[in-house]
């Protein structure tokens, strides 16, 4: 009897346990399933649809990079220019409103000589002008002068049926020499009329290129002021200055053609990402995607593809190839700034993913 019971023990002790593991069985296939609900994607997804992940940089679509100026060298000065005036970084701008101001001596000592010397230009050819009007005035009345002496001596060559031979000879010498005289007074009057023609066109030419000298150096000056283009936000460039990156400041002496500060638009903001071939898809029309800052990772936006390049590119002799695309931020948010590195979550529907899926 104390056997049977034993067995009848240890009977009820393995179908209490094979009970509990039947009954424990449920629990743990149901927490299976509602795991994967959990983590699955937002509500918002449709059925089939997927997330494709990019990076990008944040862009303003209207932007414009301010430079140092290229002026035109009248004389033989460095090209370097010095700052006297900035405009401070992140400061709000309107149109016209005064960016950049460069040191304006040099060229204005050079707009003085240059308009001293088209003046003294002026005096001379003013001067020409009236010297040669007054030759020519002179000659032509020399020439007046030899057109009558002709004529009185062809008049007395009328007479000579009633001069005597030697009277005759006399009067023929007479004429034939005011003839003469005459025609080298008028070969002399055009060639002198072509010569001061000339000399006078001379001085009209130094005098055009003059007013082309001080028209230069008065474009120059101008050009030493660099105002607004459009209203915006302005943010100076990082140059390479005493031996490290940074922006400029007033009394740097900058060369030409150097980034000084960017003006742009902070209403429209765009993020330009690259995508590998296989995401390709996500650069549907009607695409749209969840915009995030790298600098602010609490923030979210939102954004629709604005343009995608058509042709995949690459690095080269790299196997990797990217396309180009472009997303237009609907919020406006004063922490959008150019160059923030930005995370894009772009939906691909379905129904894209099934056609990537055929081809």
């Amino acid at each position: 009897m104390q056997r049977i019971g034993i067995v009848s023990a240890t009977f009820s002790t393995v179908c209490c346990f094979l009970g509990g593991g039947c009954s424990r069985a449920p629990v743990h296939a149901a927490a299976q399933e509602a795991k994967p609900a959990a983590a699955a994607p937002p509500a918002v997804l449709g059925a089939g649809a997927r997330i494709v992940r990019a990076t990008g940089v944040v862009q303003a679509v209207r932007t414009l990079t301010v430079r140092v100026p290229q002026i035109a060298q009248v004389s033989g000065r460095s090209p370097q220019l010095t700052l006297t005036a900035l405009v401070p970084n992140g400061s709000a701008v309107k149109k016209d409103d005064i960016l950049v101001e460069f040191d304006q001596t040099a060229q204005i000592d050079d707009a003085r000589e240059a308009q001293s010397l088209l003046d003294q230009l002026q005096h001379q050819l003013d001067e020409k002008r009236a010297l040669v009007n007054s030759d020519s005035v002179k000659r032509l009345a020399l020439v007046k002068e030899a057109e009558a002496d002709l004529g009185k001596a062809e008049l007395q060559l009328r007479k000579g049926p009633v001069l005597s031979e030697l009277d005759k000879r006399r009067n023929e010498v007479r004429a034939a020499a005011a003839r003469d005289r005459l025609a080298s007074l008028r070969k002399s009057h055009e060639l002198r009329v072509k010569a001061e023609g000339a000399s006078v066109r001379v001085l009209e030419l130094k005098s055009d290129r003059q007013k082309l000298v001080v028209a230069r150096l008065k474009s120059n000056i101008d050009s030493l002021t660099i105002h607004a283009p459009h209203d915006g936000m302005a943010a100076l460039e990082s140059v390479f200055r005493s031996g490290s990156m940074g922006p400029s400041q007033v009394g740097d002496q900058v060369w030409p053609n150097q980034p000084i500060v960017r003006v742009f638009d902070p209403s429209a903001m765009v993020v330009e990402i690259q995508v590998n071939e296989p995401d390709v898809a996500a650069l549907g029309s009607m695409a749209r995607a969840t915009v995030h800052l790298d600098a602010y990772p609490s923030v979210a936006f939102e954004a629709n593809l604005e343009s995608a390049s058509p042709v995949a590119t690459g690095g080269l002799e790299s196997p990797v190839k990217s396309f180009l695309g472009r997303f237009r931020i609907e919020q406006r948010d004063p922490r959008l700034l150019p160059d923030l590195s930005a995370s894009l979550e772009i939906e691909i529907p379905a129904a894209a993913s099934r056609g990537k899926a055929s081809l």
